[in-house]
This record gives structure tokens, C-alpha cells and sequence, in this order.
């Protein structure tokens, strides 16, 4: 269902599933393929390194699996099999281990996966908690007041605005000093197109109360249609199948050409069909 409702929100968001192939990572079954054959070219002490796996293993310290400290080769394998030039991300860290892992098994054995780029938004990039700007917004926060979900209300969005933490200095500007006012600012600016400059100009002398409604104002206004749409696709459900089942086979397709060539570069038999 989770997964369902996912796939409908990209669809609503503007994603042409004709243009982009939006898929269920369990249909291809090349995803775990490769995963586990990059982990025999990935090093322990890599994957120690990677600051989700610390964060995760510090919040829950009864459950540290082997599942979670090789996730970054799955990762590296989501990204790897489709042979992108550019990562949307707003992490570097994973993508940072991506690149090694792809550099070091094209040493070994030659041109076999492209080498990605990180590709970071103007605006929007990394967004952070309402309630603590130090870390990135998140849906697994436990404090439900530090994310805006793309299914809230209108007041339930401009509530969360109005208690977003900001400072004692009274004043919008976009400056490292002022993080709870600049992340607002980064959400205001994705909102609406503007530069932060442009934001600072636009509430000079006002005060945070008229910043954080006209924040979570832009923000309803840009959620308002993709709610609309959502509902309207989650309707047809005819549709989202066949979504669903014609981009598993053509992720699929895709897919297993650079597993193919991945497996037989390693010496595994070719399988008969």
C-alpha cells in the first residue's frame, strides 16, 4: 500500500510515467543480483564510514544487521544498473561510495558501469527539520512538527510553519548564523521560484510571524493541486496497474543488460533460457 501510494504522489508530482520509469524496486530482481556481487568489491572499512549506518545503529543499538551495514552496496546497485550519468541527491556520502565502487570494478575489468555525477538542485536542495535545523527533514523524525508531508492539510502545514524554531534576532536574512530562518527560507524559495535575495528584499522589517505564514502559504499552494491530482489517480486503479506492471518489465529490460554484462565479467555461467 505504502509503495502504492508513493508511486501515485511521483505520478501526481509531474512524473510522466511514459518519460520516467517509476517502479517497484522488488519487481526487478536485479536490484539484490547486483547488490550482492558489489559487496565482495566494497571494503568493511567504507561502509563503517557511512554516517546513516553510525546514526541507525545509534538509535537502535538492539538491531545492528548485516542488512543495514551493506545497504549502501544496494544503493550502489540502484544507481549502477541503469547506468545514469547524473544522481539527483541531497547526500553525498552514498553517492561518494557509489563512484568508488564503480571506478575500482571498471580497474578490474574494463569499461563496465558509467561513473555518475551528483546532480543538486538550485533550491530545495537539503531541507531541514523545522524543530532542529542542524539535521535534514525527515519522515522518520520523531517529533511530528519537524516535517511538512506531502498529504497534510492546509492547517495542519501552516501550524508546523508557525512553530518552526528560528532565533532571538528578529530579522530574515540567509545566513549560516540564522539556520532555522534560512531553511525557511530554502522552503520558501522552492515554493516559489525566488532567490534568497530576492526573499530577504520581500520581508525586510517584517517580523517571523509574517514570514512563517507566507512560508506555509507557499507551501499549501504548491501541495494543494498534487493533492487534487492524487486523489483523482488513486481512483483509477486500472491505470496505476498497468503502470505498476509495464515499468517492472521495463526496468527489468534495462536492467539486465548491465547485469549480464556484470556477471559475465566476474565468471558467472550464462544461464539457459
Amino acid at each position: 500500500k505504502r509503495a502504492r501510494t508513493l508511486l501515485t504522489l511521483y505520478i501526481a508530482a509531474g512524473l510522466d510515467p511514459e518519460k520516467n520509469c517509476i517502479y517497484y524496486q522488488s519487481h526487478v530482481s536485479g536490484h539484490a543480483e547486483l547488490a550482492w556481487i558489489l559487496n565482495c568489491f566494497t571494503y568493511m572499512g567504507e561502509l563503517n564510514r557511512m554516517t546513516q549506518f553510525k546514526d541507525k545503529a545509534a538509535k537502535h543499538a538492539d538491531n545492528i544487521n548485516a542488512g543495514l551495514f551493506t545497504y549502501p552496496c544496494l544503493m550502489a546497485a540502484d544507481i549502477l544498473l541503469y547506468q545514469p550519468d547524473f544522481v539527483p541527491v541531497g547526500q553525498m556520502q552514498h553517492l561518494e561510495l557509489t563512484r568508488d565502487i564503480a571506478i575500482r570494478f571498471n580497474n578490474i575489468y574494463g569499461d563496465v558501469f558509467t561513473v555518475p555525477e551528483a546532480y543538486i538542485g538550485k533550491a530545495g536542495a537539503k531541507i531541514m527539520s523545522l524543530q532542529d535545523p542542524a539535521k535534514k527533514m525527515s519522515k522518520s523524525d520523531e517529533n511530528p512538527n519537524g516535517s511538512i508531508y506531502l498529504m497534510d492539510d492546509p492547517d495542519t502545514i501552516i501550524r508546523k510553519c508557525k512553530r518552526a524554531v528560528t532565533d532571538s534576532e528578529g530579522i530574515i536574512l540567509y545566513r549560516d548564523e540564522q539556520p532555522g530562518v534560512k531553511n525557511l527560507i530554502d522552503i520558501y524559495c522552492a515554493c516559489t521560484g525566488k532567490t534568497p535575495a530576492e526573499v530577504e528584499r520581500e520581508f525586510d522589517g517584517k517580523g517571523y510571524g509574517d514570514f512563517k505564514m507566507a512560508v506555509g502559504e507557499a507551501v499549501v499552494g504548491v501541495l494543494k493541486p498534487l493533492q487534487d491530482r492524487f486523489a483523482d489517480l488513486s481512483k483509477n486503479k486500472e491505470y496505476l496497474d498497468k503502470v505498476i506492471k509495464e515499468n517492472a518489465e521495463k526496468a527489468s529490460y534495462f536492467s539486465n543488460k548491465t547485469l549480464r554484462k556484470v556477471q559475465k565479467k566476474v565468471g558467472f555461467p550464462e544461464r539457459i533460457r
